[in-house]
């Protein structure tokens, strides 16, 4: 035990003295800070340019003055209102005088909107909720005169009660759709940024002689098992530091509404916390085995890469298949088998377990699962690490390390 506490130090030390491990962190708390902020930033910003100026000309009187109403709404527009002509427009547009105009025509009995701006790549957005409010207008004016009474115009008014049902038993929160993904590809980075790492870590230390030391001086077993828990404290360590900082930047710097919209946050329980970071420790230990195994097998830390390639693939795998089945239909049997399978179950079962979707007999299944695959690779990386970890030659492929495993016993 006091061997695998001093590779865990060791390990630690090694890993936060890292130009990468520092620079890496200072770049996603900066992109934390900047993210959350950005809303406010750009609000700020928007308010000091004040709002947009709009002339609206009424040369016809087509509104007959009724248009002075728009200064009373909640409009994001600065609104001048006067009969102005097309050529007048024109010189206050190149003055700058104002952005944008509208000229209200009527033709034939028809009513006609023009907006006319300076140049369309500059200013293509075309106000659809001022258009909304002189048309509004102008169907009041409308009913003022026809004489019809507000009773009246309910009567033919459609206000029909609308609802939404699902058929299936049951009820699945969608609400929660954004929070859910950004859980899922968290998991997925955090378990595959800091695996990597143990793999890494194992080759540089073979190749700089290190390794013999340890090897003289502790298990086989130790050194991966120490090696592992002290990159996978690091980490954990680091992702709560990430989201400790995004709680509080949230809290700083967005407005309750915008949070409560993008999410609900009485599901974010003490129980959700406790299963992810299980799911986390448990999905970081099978991958970060397998990364360590990899690592073992090469002799060149510029075959690393290579080596990890299936370990890779194996991870993507089974994070799109977890991500996937639960944005296109996350009450689909795909989607259920993804919260069971080992290789994708720490993806996506804590996000099914905020839906609503994960039974405790799913998510007992899961983890016995997810225990029973962290054995076995443990195991297999021990094994085939004894036998690798001095080889100093070529490159051991990994049906080598298990011919030589198989031969010692």
């Amino acid at each position: 035990m006091r061997n695998l506490f001093t590779v865990m130090k060791f390990t630690m030390r090694e890993m936060v003295r890292k130009k990468s491990f520092i620079i890496s962190t200072i770049i996603i708390l900066v992109l934390i800070v900047v993210g959350f902020s950005l809303p406010k930033i750009l609000s700020t910003i928007q308010e000091e340019k004040g709002n947009k100026k709009i002339l609206i000309s009424d040369e016809s009187n087509v509104f007959e003055g009724s248009l002075e109403s728009l200064k009373n709404m909640n409009l994001p527009y600065d609104i001048t209102i006067n009969k102005t002509s097309y050529d007048d427009i024109k010189k206050k547009i190149e003055n700058e005088e104002i952005k944008t105009a509208i000229i209200i025509e009527k033709e034939n009995e028809q009513v006609k909107l023009k907006y006319v701006v300076q140049n369309l790549r500059w200013e293509n957005e075309v106000p659809q909720d001022l258009f909304g409010a002189i048309n509004s207008i102008y169907s009041n004016l409308q009913i003022t005169k026809l004489g019809i009474t507000p009773e009246q115009l309910q009567a033919i008014t459609p206000n029909f009660e609308t609802s939404v049902e699902q058929t299936q038993e049951s009820e699945v929160e969608f609400q929660n759709t954004f929070i859910m993904m950004a859980v899922s590809l968290a998991l997925y980075m955090a378990i595959i940024l800091f695996s990597v790492q143990v793999s890494q870590s194992i080759t540089t230390e073979k190749t700089s002689k290190i390794m013999e030391t340890l090897v003289t001086s502790t298990s086989p077993r130790t050194i991966v098992l120490g090696k592992t828990i002290g990159i996978g404290l690091i980490g954990l360590m680091q992702v709560m530091f990430f989201i400790t900082t995004a709680i509080v930047c949230a809290n700083v710097f967005l407005d309750s509404e915008i949070i409560n919209a993008l999410f609900d946050v009485s599901k974010i329980t003490p129980f959700f916390i406790l299963i992810t970071l299980v799911y986390f420790i448990l999905g970081y230990f099978a991958y970060a085995l397998l990364y360590a195994l990899t690592g073992s097998l090469v002799t060149k830390p510029e075959d690393i890469q290579s080596a990890n390639t299936p370990v890779s693939m194996i991870a993507m795998i089974g994070f799109y298949l977890g991500y996937f089945s639960i944005s296109i239909d996350p009450t689909s049997s795909i989607a259920g088998f993804a919260g069971i399978f080992p290789l994708s179950s720490a993806f996506c079962m804590p996000a099914r377990i905020m839906m609503g979707l994960a039974t405790p007999q799913d998510i007992a299944i899961s983890i016995v699962l997810l225990v029973a695959m962290v054995a076995i690779i443990t195991k297999i990386a021990i094994s085939i690490y004894s036998n690798a970890i001095l080889n100093y030659g070529s490159k051991m492929s990994l049906k080598e390390a298990l011919r030589l495993c198989k031969d010692k016993k």
